[in-house]
């Protein structure tokens, strides 16, 4: 059962290491990955198409027009629904994190290294509810999860500190 990840992406182009990028996709056999570049001014939209071009699971949807984080997302999980059958979809934006003590790094390690947490967790979560979601209903936070199954982390806690 394959999971999906939209990461959005503002305007992030110094905190992109497609190289640390492609070593930890290439290891995430059960996830799809959509980043989203939102309309950036410098050079995110090429960086993540670097990386899409060296990894088989990571697709890249580019937002001409500056939206919303939320919206820009749900323009990732519309294109992740039309293009791959996931039972799953998980969503980060890196514009709301803390990355700058350990970078994007720590959080696409912490993914990489709990994607069986996640899924598991999302499972759970979506069992424990009563109706069935929409689409964009079911859509849920990565980090929101990793730091609920208390992931051993120091990305994840330091977000603990971050305030939202």
């Amino acid at each position: 059962m394959k999971i999906g990840i939209i990461i959005n992406f503002h305007n992030n182009e110094k905190d992109i290491d497609p190289n640390v990028f492609i070593k930890q996709f290439v290891k995430t056999s059960h996830l799809q990955f959509c980043l989203v570049n939102n309309a950036s001014k410098d050079n995110t939209f090429e960086l993540l198409n670097e990386i899409k071009n060296k990894c088989c699971n990571v697709s890249v949807v580019n937002v001409k027009k500056f939206k919303s984080d939320i919206s820009a997302i749900r323009a990732g999980a519309r294109y992740m629904s039309s293009q791959f059958d996931l039972n799953h979809l998980g969503y980060v934006s890196i514009n709301l994190l803390n990355i700058s003590h350990h970078g994007l790094k720590g959080l696409i390690e912490a993914i990489s290294e709990n994607q069986q947490h996640l899924l598991k967790f999302n499972i759970q979560e979506l069992n424990n509810r009563k109706i069935k979601l929409s689409l964009f209903q079911s859509l849920f936070s990565i980090v929101d999860y990793l730091k609920k199954i208390k992931v051993e982390n120091q990305f994840i806690k330091i977000q603990y500190l971050c305030t939202f």
